[in-house]
Parts: structure tokens; sequence; C-alpha cells
């Protein structure tokens, strides 16, 4: 409680103009260099451990355990070498340690650091030379190189130095905003004011939006805004609707290096606040605004990554662990804007069972992503197109089986805990909510990024609930699928029709696979049992019930399923060096449809509907509130009875009955969602996942006459209904959705 009330003062005083910037001074430098200082000092380190480095140093600087030959993109275990200097540096520095100030450590420092620069390590993956290494050196001079010898500092430099805004790594994005960081902490240790201005200038320069040509891969991008020294882009950065891309192939970046470029320039706001090098208040909202908006609403309840918007770094043990609050926490000491929202997710971060006050329906058009986040579940959508590629490439030899997992992928979060390092035992052929042709085995590693070869792929929101649409056409199997998502407040509709492949192998669609949660309960003809363990088919099943979520079938199907023991290993999917290689166990649910050998317009109907409870399911609610009206590989459609909501995909034109005698017709593709009220249409939302037309054409069965800034509407007596012509938006807006109200 005293935590939160000086966080809400310090607010307070930022919004009363406490915290103002002037004009840049020598005293501005020092209260930033301290600042850093501060930051670098905690913790000061555990005492036995230090203990041990000092003991086991060699006679040549090395420490045991480190080969220090292998110098490869898998290993370079040097990284240790480096942050045993950075914590012996704190002990020498803090205080409280009882090594302080203590000249074996100090002895130890140097003799550690003088076998660095001797030697001058550098790696095969360059990020440790212009990155990783230069951030370890540049806190230990920060920390204790004032204790050091000067050759030892002198000869430091030129390592550090590769760190710098012209640096070949300093692409616009997570790295340049990373590697400008360390060249600015580098000025303040080496006291060179100008270089240090112009550096800060680069790193607030960097947050803007940038455009995401994806349409016309492969030719060229263009900055919105100047960029540093006219260096281009190249689609890298913040994309328009908060999402991130870190490279040109528009892979969804959000919650990885999305998560470094956000958190460095928090960082330096920080450092920088009240100084006359704090950032504009422009610089900081937009920050705040991806914060928010964009790594916020891909997390469930805005506290746990979204497996979905992760790439490779599944393969890394706890890359699914909750967000901590820092990140919010310093936005708050920068800026009063949106700062409810920004306490809120502190608040949520904070304390467990805490959940979101918003709902949120949000499609990342740039990027191909949905999120969708009830105050009780969370849920998403991955996709890609031929604007974006379907997966990161597996570099350095991470996410090695990663082939499907931008295939539609769907994953459910009911507390965020759902899919914890279960990776190294997932079955990489049954991905949640994709559709997948089962092989004997994957493609090798190197084929796993493949650029999505259909126009048609988005969704359409109106901010609170959404669909989505994925006309899949997989670049890795002949295979085939059109495939759909209707999200309302306590379940979502899943179809998929024209499902097609052209292989004799056998074809499934995953509704879950997830790490197991006590009991699972199948409903067969009302009749309600709990399964035993192990893996098998079930004939006529109506619901299946596990760990609070329902999956549910309008019409009885037959279903495969495993709640057992699954065995694998981290090192099946991640070739570092320090990767484990013994085999791990982990209890685990997946839930399937096999649509059969070489499948031909197969179809599959289901509802989800996450945290329930058994006795709801029993009741069987979902179907009652549910109305599928069509679904072929031309049109689906559904509505919610409840709501009275109706979602529809056309993937060319058509029509559909959208109930009590109303039809909704469309000229084009598009996706379209209608709010009714008593008979009368309230509202209209509509997107165009293609990204070519400027307006949208639709005809409904009931009279709406008038227009808007962007739509008009005309009676047509004789045809019985009205014409609806919406604009879309355009450029870097298109992919996103409109809604008009009446």
């Amino acid at each position: 409680m005293i935590r939160r009330l000086i966080v809400i003062l310090g607010i307070l005083l930022l919004c009363s103009g406490a915290a103002t910037a002037g004009v840049n001074t020598p005293a501005d430098v020092k209260v930033i260099k301290a600042r850093v200082l501060k930051s670098l000092m905690v913790p000061h380190g555990d005492d036995s451990r230090v203990e041990r480095l000092v003991d086991s140093i060699r006679d040549d600087g090395t420490w045991p355990g480190i080969d220090y030959k292998d110098v490869s993109n898998e290993g370079f275990r040097h990284t240790v070498h480096l942050g045993n200097m950075v914590l012996l540096a704190r002990a020498y520095q803090v205080k409280p340690s009882k090594f302080y100030k203590n000249r074996k450590v100090r002895n130890t420092i140097e003799l550690a650091l003088k076998h660095w620069v001797e030697n001058d390590y550098i790696c095969d993956n360059w990020w440790h030379n212009e990155v990783g290494t230069p951030t370890q050196l540049v806190n230990l001079m920060l920390i204790t190189g004032d204790d050091l010898s000067k050759d030892l500092v002198v000869k430091t430099q030129p390592i550090i130095g590769r760190a710098h805004i012209d640096a070949p790594g300093a692409r616009p994005g997570g790295d340049r905003i990373k590697i400008a960081g360390i060249q600015a902490k580098n000025m303040l240790f080496i006291g060179d004011g100008e270089t240090f201005e112009k550096v800060i200038g680069v790193i607030e320069n960097e947050i803007k939006y940038v455009e995401w040509i994806g349409r016309e891969y492969g030719y060229t991008y263009r900055l919105h805004e100047g960029g540093f020294s006219n260096r281009s882009a190249g689609g890298r950065g913040i994309q328009y609707g908060n999402s991130f891309h870190h490279r040109t192939d528009g892979v969804n970046n959000t919650l990885s290096y999305g998560l470094g470029y956000a958190d460095s320039f928090i960082e330096w706001a920080v450092y920088t606040a009240g100084t006359g090098y704090a950032f504009s208040e422009d610089k900081i909202a937009r920050l705040v605004d991806y914060f928010l908006d964009g790594i916020c609403k891909m997390a469930a309840f805005g506290k746990y990554p979204d497996p979905g918007a992760k790439n490779r770094e599944v393969s890394r043990h706890g890359s699914l662990r909750p967000f901590s609050t820092r990140s919010a926490e310093d936005l708050l000491k920068t800026t009063c804007y949106r700062a409810g929202e920004l306490q809120e997710i502190v608040n949520i971060r904070a304390n467990d069972g805490i959940k979101p006050t918003l709902s949120h329906a949000t499609f990342f058009w740039n990027t191909e992503h949905f999120a969708y986040q009830r105050p009780e579940w969370y849920t998403s959508v991955r996709m890609y197109s031929t604007r974006t590629y379907n997966m990161e490439v597996g570099y350095n030899s991470e996410g090695l089986l990663n082939h499907h997992r931008g295939d539609g992928t769907n994953h459910i979060s009911r507390t965020g805990e759902e899919y914890s390092d279960i990776f190294p035992v997932f079955d990489y052929q049954k991905v949640p909510g994709a559709t997948i042709m089962q092989k004997e085995e994957l493609p090798p590693p190197g084929q796993i990024q493949k650029i999505g070869l259909t126009d048609f792929v988005g969704a359409v929101t109106d901010g609170t609930y959404g669909a989505v649409a994925f006309d899949f056409k997989s670049p890795h199997d002949p295979l085939i699928a059109r495939k759909s998502w209707f999200f309302f407040d306590d379940e979502y509709v899943c179809l998929g029709a024209g499902i097609s492949g052209r292989q004799q192998l056998p074809v499934v669609t995953t509704l879950n696979q997830c790490l197991l949660r006590g009991d699972v309960v199948i409903s067969s003809g009302n009749q309600h049992a709990v399964i035993a363990k192990g893996e098998r088919e079930h004939e006529n099943v109506d619901w299946v019930f596990h760990d609070g979520i329902g999956y549910v079938f309008p019409e009885s199907t037959k279903v495969s399923l495993t709640n057992d023991s699954a065995t694998g290993s981290w090192w099946d999917i991640n070739k570092q060096t320090s990767t484990p290689k013994e085999k791990v166990s982990m209890e685990v649910f997946k839930l399937w449809l096999d649509h059969g050998m070489r499948p031909s317009d197969a179809t599959y109907e289901y509802i989800v509907v996450p945290a329930t409870s058994l006795e709801k399911m029993r009741q069987n609610n979902a179907t009652k509130n549910i109305d599928i009206l069509v679904n072929t590989p031309y049109v689906q459609a559904v509505r919610h009875t409840g709501t009275d909501i109706c979602q529809a995909v056309f993937y060319k034109g058509g029509e559909v009955n959208i109930g009590d005698n109303l039809t909704l017709s469309s000229d084009n593709p598009g996706i379209v969602m209608v709010k009714m009220k008593n008979g009368a249409i309230t509202k209209i939302s509509v997107s165009d996942p293609n990204r070519e037309l400027t307006r949208f054409n639709l005809f409904v069965s009931v009279r709406i006459e008038g227009g808007g800034d962007n739509w008009h509407a005309v009676w047509h007596a004789a045809k019985g209904g009205s014409h609806i012509v919406i604009e879309l938006p355009y450029g870097n807006y298109a992919g996103d959705s409109v809604t008009i109200e009446f």
C-alpha cells in the first residue's frame, strides 16, 4: 500500500509540472550518470558466490567450466566470464557486501579483464560483439572503472566502442535503440557530453511508427518519419496498430525484440526525466500507447505472454513466465499519460487474482495477429499472408520445430500458465487451432520460415467483439482450408471449410494442446464420464471439459484425445551448448479432429467455452446462444442470440440470412459484424483482409438512410433493402476495421 501511494504521489507531481525539462547542463549529465550507476548497483551479488569466483580464477584470468575456444552461435559461454566480472564489481563497490573495496576482489577483476582484452573474443553471432559484450563491459566500467588499471580501461574502450550508432547491427528498431543505449552509457563514463547528447537524440527519435509495405515485399520500405543519418527502417520498428517488427520479414516480434525496444526507451526516459535531456511528452505518449495497446494486449490479463506471439524463444526455459511490474512503474515515473491504465497493469502484475477491468478485441493488421481479452479468459489467433512470413527463422539453432506455429494458432488462457514450459514435450504437428498435415517428421529447421501464399487474412473488430478469417494455404504441404473464428463474451466459435489435401497423409485440426490439469470429462448422448488416461478416439461426442474450459460440438462428433504423459527434451528444440539434454516428462492434454487421409472439402465446427464449470457444461448453454448460419468455402457466418451480434466472412461476394427475415449481402470479399437491437441494425463493422478495396459495399434488407463522414446509405424500395457504402482505411491503416453506428 505504501509503495502504491508513493507511485501515485509521483504521478501527481509529474502532472502538476514538478518534473519539467530545461536546458542541458553539466549538472544534468551528473544526475543521469548517478541514476545509471544506482540502477547497476542493485543487486550487489551473493557473497558466497563472490568468494568462489575469487578462489577459482586461474592464473591466466580464466574460470573453469567455460569453453573459451567455442565462439559459435550455439556456444560462446564467454558471457559467463563477463557476468562474473560485473558481479565482482558490484561486490567491490557496494557497502553491504563484505568484499567492499576488497583488494583481492579488485585484483580478480583486473586479472579477468586482462585476459579478455588480450584475447578480445569475437563470437560468430554479431549480437555478442556489438551488444552483449559491450553491455557487460560498459557496466563494469561504470561500476568500478575508476578503480581499475588505467591501461586496462583504455584497452577496453575499443571493445565497448563496437556498440555505436553507425555499427552494422544498429539497424532501426530494437537493436539500434539498445546499441545507442550502450554508447550513451559509455559516453557518460568517458565524459563525452557532446556525443552523449547526440546519442540521446537517436534514442528518442527511434520512437515512431514505420511503414510496412508488405504487399511490395522485396522492394523498398520507407520511414513515415525521418530517420537518423538517412538510414531506412526497412519496415523495422513499431507498426501502425502497435505491434513490432524486428526484421523485414513481417514476423511478430512484439514480445521478444519489441520488449527490449520498449525497455531500452523506458530506461532512458527514467534516466533523463526532469533534466534538459528529457524526452518529449509526444514520444513518451507514443511509447505508452505501444506498451499498453501492443505489449500488454498480447499478454493474457496484461501479465502472461501470449504463446502465439512468441517465436524461437519458446525453446528457452521460462519464456512464458509472467511479466514484472517494472516497465509500467518506470513509465509512471515519466508521465501522467494513461496513468490509470498503467497503474492497473502494475496492480495486475503485482498481485495474483486481479483481472483487467477492460475487455478488448484487437487486430494487429500489419502483423496478422488477433488478441481477445475478457475478465476471466484470454485467447488469440496467429496467422500470416502474402504480406508477412509465417515464423521467425530458427536463428542460433533455437525453435527448431516451429514450422506450423503460425498456421492459425489459437491458444486459450484462463490462468496464464496453461502452456508453461510445455515445449520440450510439445507435439509440433498438433498446434492449438491449426489444421496440419501429419507427416512422419517435420522438414529440416532451415525450412521453417515461409512467406504466406494468400491475401485474404484478417479480422474485423469494434474494439470489444471481433471475427477472424484465414484463407489458409500451407507453404509446407499441399493443404488448403478456410478457417474462421467468431468471438463473444462467454464463448467463441471456430469454423473450418474446404479442407483439402493432395497427399496421402492424414490431416487434423487441433482444438488444444496444453498441460494436463485435473480430470477430463466427455459427454456423449447426455452421458458424462471422466475418462482414463491414455490416447484414444471417442465417437458421438457432444462436449469435452478440461481445466475450466469446455469444447462443444453443435453436432455430435468423433474426436481424438490424449491425457497422458509426454516425453521430450529441450535439446530437441534448442541446440545451444548450454541446453539440457536429459529427457523430461509432463502430463499433457491434447484434443483434435481427424479429417482423414487426403481429405476433400472437409469441415469442422466447434465452440470453445473458457472459464466455465462442469455444471454449466451439463446445462449446455453454449449451443443455445450460438446459431451457426453457414460454413462453406465461400461464406462462414455465426449469430450470437444473447448479444444479437452477427459476424460473417465473405471470401467472395455473397449473401447470408442473419435472422428475423434479415438478409446481409456483400458485393465484395470481406468481414462484416452487425449489431442488432429489437430487429433493427444499430452498428456495422467491416474490414478488407485483402487490403485492396477503398470502399465496402453492403446490402441489408431493412431501411437505412443517411450518412456520416465515412459512409452513406440509400433505401431502395423496389429491392426491399438499403445499399450501404463504407469508406475503408488505406495506406498504413489498410486492413484495420471501420465501425459505423445508427
